[in-house]
């Protein structure tokens, strides 16, 4: 593991991947405390599937509605 500040982490941000890249985890502290980590991203190799949310989400009836204050805000409406 890498321990590195700020300021070293932006002038040296190319060299701080390629360690992560490597496997190597990336710490970066702001005074003095770590405040950041950089791991190696893994996309997942799950496939999305539409639609698997189908069923499980209402959406109210007056959804499109402009709400009354939201309106006048707007000046769509007098107050």
């Amino acid at each position: 593991m890498h321990i590195t500040n700020i300021s070293e982490a932006k002038a040296q941000l190319s060299a701080l991947i390629e360690k992560v890249m490597a496997g190597e985890e990336v710490i970066i502290g702001k005074a003095g405390k770590p405040v950041a980590k950089l791991v190696r991203y893994h996309r997942s190799e799950e496939r999305r599937r539409p639609g698997a949310l189908k069923g499980k989400i209402k959406i109210s009836d007056d959804f499109d509605e402009l709400p009354k204050d939201i309106a006048e805000a707007f000046g769509i409406l007098e107050p």
